[in-house]
């Protein structure tokens, strides 16, 4: 993967689902404006488990299924393997001033082992790894690279 790569967290993903949360235009500006710069986005089986499980809960388990269903054949699902749990571990452990998930320490090593730099997220630990561009908490839009 290179630099033109994103990696999509659960909190973005979701703001795309759901039409009444505050950061749904923006968030699909910016995947529009990956899809017109044929921008790779991944994200990883942990992240698509947390955001089935907010979906579920907020808006119903239809709409939760629809979007599973639809997820599993859109852009590429990174599997997190044994060694990324270890990676996770250790930035949990580095970390220890922040409250960071153990499905935000495994994305974070996810994207550095992958050499991704931008993250489409909408949680505040992801600026506080302090490692990745964070749309759209960090910009709104998606410069051409």
């Amino acid at each position: 993967m290179n630099g033109r790569t994103l990696f999509a967290d659960k909190s973005f993903l979701y703001a795309l689902v759901d039409p009444d949360d505050r950061y749904h235009e923006v968030c699909s500006t910016i995947l529009n404006d990956a899809e017109d710069q044929i921008r790779l986005v991944v994200t990883t089986n942990f992240v698509v488990a947390e955001c089935h499980a907010l979906l579920l809960s907020r808006l119903g388990r239809g709409v939760a299924l629809r979007w599973l269903m639809g997820i599993r054949g859109s852009g590429t699902l990174e599997k997190v393997t044994e060694a990324d749990e270890t990676a996770a571990l250790e930035i949990l452990t580095r970390y220890d001033d922040k409250d960071f998930s153990f499905v935000d320490a495994t994305s974070f090593g996810i994207m550095e082992r992958l050499g991704i730099v931008t993250a489409l997220a909408l949680d505040i630990h992801f600026v506080q790894y302090g490692r990745f561009l964070v749309l759209p908490l960090e910009g709104d839009r998606l410069t051409v690279a």
